[in-house]
Order: structure tokens, then C-alpha cells, then sequence
């Protein structure tokens, strides 16, 4: 995501302790095409912003946002997307409790959580598999043709599509849904670890974010179980997913909970009208 196709080095702005070279602060912009109602917009992502826990009081994030303005500004863009907030899906019920991620409901026991969000040991989706270099011109028109119908949606070419979406280690995981050679649904998610702090026994938190996808011919419910099966399978602890485009259809029958953030997707720069979240496709 640093790295984007059409990503410039200058676009990456760090702080750094003179004496130590040591860095406390940094934020990054790549750029994107966005469709926002009948308009196509050139605008930049805003997507890493980091300060040092000791100078969170000291205003630099304002300091790094207007430098970062100012930076893609000089290139001639002047719109910008900011973003934040998700919904829950636990899967390794025991760790999430032991590092206190989630709690235990009322009247409820480990063995009747545990119980509770028991997913299915191997996915049942006939032809559902991870995607290959082969599947990627069927999967993006797929992608391309779904997040038309939505308000506020990324414009991607095939290059950017492949960079962003194609299975890497670590990284990214993508599956397709395929029947007599031609690919009929598509669904991604990426990776963010996080670091337990002061756990004896657990030092790494495993989360998967779902991606785009582009549930054509199978249901949406469906291809989200087999991807959560799949996720939970490599050793993933939660799942996580904005509540945007079709994602309602899904997120209370297969049991992810609110987070406590408010998402807010703002547009800098740009005059738009509030829009509801079923209308937006932007996943930052």
C-alpha cells in the first residue's frame, strides 16, 4: 500500500530525531482514481499516519497532515480520502479473551462462546480457491463491473488491480469462485498483525481485513463463510469488515460485532453530500 502503481517517494514524509536519526512520526499518500457520483476524481489516499506515543500530545498529526497536503498539492492533486473503524468477527476465541480483544457475554462460558462462532472445518463452495496470475483479467472485470453501481468507488486499471489484489504472503490473500473455466466471484482480504504487549503467552494478535470483492453468481453470505473458513484455517485470530457497499447482507448472520469507532470517510477538498455507507465502495 506504500507502493502503489504511480506512488512518489516524496509522498512518504517521515520525522526524525536530529541527534539519533531515530523516527517518531510519519504518513504517507498514494495516488487513486475515484468515482464519486457522476464524476471521475483524481484524489490521493491517506492511508498510514504514526506519531510516537510520547508526542501524541504535541500536535504532530496535524503537523504531517498539512505537510502531506501541501506535498500532493505541488503535484497538482487537491483531494484527498481519510478513514477509520471496523466490525468483528473472532475466530480464535480463546486468544481474543486471553488478551482481553473481546469479553465474555453475559451468561456466557468459554466453551459456549467458543461454541458459538464454531466455523465449518473446509470451505463448500464448489470451485472456491485462491486466485492465480491466470484468474486476474476475470476477477478485476468482475471487480470493475460490481463497484459501478456504488456512489463513492476507486477506478482501478488492471495493473493497479494486480498489484493490489493478487495473493502475497503476509500480505494480501484473494479466492475466486470458479465453474467450467470461467472465474464467477471474487473475494480478497489483507493482513495486519499486531503486537500483544506484556502477555506471557501471546506476543502477536492475527487479523484479516476483508478486501474487494464481487459476489456474482454465488451469495455474498456464502463466499464471506468460506473466506472466514479460510482465514481461520492459516491461523488468523479475528476478521474484520467495514459495514459498506453489500456488507449488511452478511455481518450480523455470520456473527461480527461492532467495533466502538464511528467510520467517517472525508473528502478533502472536495464538496460532496453526506452519502450513505450501502453506496460507498472505498476500503482504506
Amino acid at each position: 500500500a506504500l507502493c502503489a502503481p504511480g506512488w512518489l517517494r516524496q509522498w512518504h514524509v517521515a520525522v526524525r530525531v536530529i541527534k539519533s536519526g531515530k523516527m517518531v512520526g510519519f504518513i504517507s499518500a498514494v495516488p487513486i482514481r475515484m468515482h464519486v457520483y457522476d464524476k471521475e476524481v483524481s484524489m490521493v489516499e491517506i492511508n498510514f499516519l504514526c506519531v510516537h506515543k510520547k508526542l501524541r500530545l504535541k500536535r504532530m498529526a496535524p503537523v504531517l497532515i498539512k505537510e502531506i497536503t501541501r506535498r500532493v498539492n505541488c503535484e497538482g492533486i487537491f483531494q484527498a480520502a481519510y478513514t477509520a473503524g471496523y466490525w468483528h468477527r473472532s475466530l480464535n476465541v480463546k486468544k481474543l479473551l486471553a488478551v482481553k480483544f473481546s469479553h465474555l457475554g453475559r451468561n456466557m462460558t468459554l466453551q459456549r462462546t467458543q461454541k458459538l462462532f464454531k466455523l465449518p472445518e473446509t470451505t463448500h463452495i464448489k470451485g472456491f480457491r485462491e486466485m492465480n496470475d491466470r484468474d486476474v483479467p476475470q476477477a478485476w472485470k468482475l471487480l470493475t463491473q460490481y463497484l459501478r453501481k456504488f456512489e463513492l468507488a476507486p477506478v482501478f486499471s488492471e495493473h493497479e488491480f494486480e498489484y493490489l489484489c493478487s495473493n502475497r504472503s503476509n500480505i494480501v490473500s484473494s479466492y475466486v469462485v470458479e465453474n467450467d473455466g470461467e472465474v464467477t466471484d471474487f473475494i480478497s482480504y489483507y493482513h495486519l498483525s499486531s503486537t500483544i504487549m506484556n502477555h506471557p503467552q501471546y506476543k502477536t494478535l492475527n487479523a484479516g481485513y476483508l478486501y474487494y470483492h464481487a459476489a456474482c453468481k454465488t451469495p455474498l453470505v456464502d463466499l464471506v463463510t468460506d473466506c472466514l473458513v479460510s482465514a481461520h484455517n492459516t491461523g488468523f485470530d479475528v476478521f474484520n469488515a467495514l459495514d459498506l457497499m453489500d456488507n449488511k447482507e452478511f455481518l450480523e448472520k455470520l456473527k461480527f460485532g461492532a467495533g466502538d469507532g464511528n467510520l467517517q470517510y472525508y473528502i478533502y477538498n472536495w464538496k460532496c453530500p453526506q452519502m450513505d455507507a450501502e453506496k460507498v465502495a472505498l476500503l482504506l
